[in-house]
């Protein structure tokens, strides 16, 4: 992928999307963890504790660019992303009752960083699949990402929950990014590459398979959680 041609912005802009899409946990870490601390300081703690998040998913995701380079790791990456995708259609209700608000300002700071790190896996996974083992892609993603997490977060949610259908707009693109990684394993890529056709039916049925389960699985939740009347 040459530097800063159109497939190299197009997938930056995957790899934002991505990150926006998976913020919802991160954005509910930093109000939980700062929610006790002064509006003043509340700032600080975020600031501080986002940057050490984003200094250690960015770590983590060159390591993990660096382990997807050993044989079978792109496509067990790849079904890990698909069951993400999965989740991020399925899952309704998140707990985090395990979130402890910070006292003072380095209570609130570690605590965001931890957390963070914790729940990142994946956001660190999918964004190294859509960087195509592009460092710099990872860092600019990041670095564009982690800014709008932190100040625009809680628009980005309402946006969800007011248009739903962002998130299954998430969901294709990161059956795609999955599939995509899958299709480019060492050991079974130079079949893809001889059979396109094939390539483009994997990645369909993958993206397909992840929003009818999701969609399922959300049907039924809402379903179970209807609230049941009772005529006498």
């Amino acid at each position: 992928m040459e530097p800063f041609s159109p497939t190299f912005w197009l997938a930056l802009l995957n790899i934002v999307f991505i990150d926006l899409i998976l913020a919802g946990d991160n954005a509910i870490v930093i109000g939980l963890a700062a929610r006790n601390l002064h509006p003043a300081v509340q700032k600080k703690a975020i600031l501080y504790g986002t940057g050490g998040a984003l200094l250690i998913r960015i770590v983590a995701t060159i390591i993990v660019l660096w382990l997807l380079k050993v044989p079978w790791l792109l496509l067990a990456g790849g079904l890990l992303l698909i069951w993400i995708a999965y989740k991020l259609l399925a899952d309704q209700e998140d707990e985090h009752n395990d979130i402890q608000a910070g006292s003072s300002l380095w209570t609130a700071v570690r605590t965001i960083i931890i957390a963070d790190a914790a729940m990142g896996l994946d956001n660190v996974i999918a964004v190294a699949g859509a960087a195509q083992q592009h460092l710099v892609l990872v860092i600019l993603g990041l670095l564009i990402s982690v800014p709008i997490i932190v100040w625009g977060s809680t628009l980005f949610i309402k946006l969800i929950n007011r248009f739903p259908w962002i998130i299954y707009i998430g969901a294709i693109v990161l059956g795609y990014t999955a599939s995509n990684m899958i299709t480019e394993e060492q050991r079974i890529m130079p079949f893809f590459n001889e059979h396109p056709a094939v390539r483009i039916l994997f990645i369909a049925v993958v993206i397909c398979g992840i929003v009818f389960a999701g969609y399922r699985k959300r049907s039924s939740s809402k379903k179970q959680n209807k609230p049941q009347h009772s005529y006498s």
